[in-house]
């Protein structure tokens, strides 16, 4: 799926966020990364194949 000079890394891998954006809309709070992972702005994630990952931000002090 990925068309860049350096492939990202495909949604199996724990660093798939690290994948570079497709598609963005900042004002519904998500992006869509080439490797086809949903990312919200809350750190949540919806995987090509239908797994849900739970917001995941690092707690604040």
């Amino acid at each position: 799926m990925c068309q860049h000079e350096r492939d990202c890394p495909p949604f199996t891998h724990a660093d798939r966020e690290a994948a570079k954006p497709v598609s963005q809309r900042p004002e519904q709070g998500w992006s869509l990364l080439c490797n086809g992972v949903l990312l919200f702005e809350d750190t949540g994630e919806l995987l090509p194949n239908g797994q849900v990952i739970a917001p995941h931000r690092p707690p604040t002090h």
